[in-house]
């Protein structure tokens, strides 16, 4: 649905997340963010040891709580297991957020 259009016009209007890997003193690290297009803020994130699904059901209901009831952002995203879960889904739906994958 983003469709490669990765400029917004306004603050909540299009966000993408990822997992990303990385090593910190030898030991592996998963940081889940939402960065909102607009300005290139990071809206929330988490970071742990492994990349399971609470990852990322933390950084969107920490996201949700900036909202305000109204907004209703785009959220891109890979086609990762993480974004394909029904709970995830079902969130984003819940709230009346429109899910782009790449």
């Amino acid at each position: 649905i983003l469709a490669r259009h990765f400029q917004a016009d306004r603050p909540n209007e299009k966000w993408v997340t990822d997992i990303t890997e990385f090593k910190l003193f030898g030991q592996k690290l998963y940081l889940s963010p939402i960065l909102d297009l607009f300005n290139g803020e990071i809206i929330t994130y988490t970071v742990g040891s492994r990349p399971v699904y609470s990852l990322v059901s933390t950084m969107l209901h920490q996201a949700f709580n900036r909202l305000d009831e109204e907004e209703k952002p785009m959220i891109h995203s890979d086609q990762g297991w993480h974004y394909q879960m029904k709970q995830y889904r079902h969130a984003l739906k819940k709230r009346g957020i429109t899910q782009s994958m790449s």
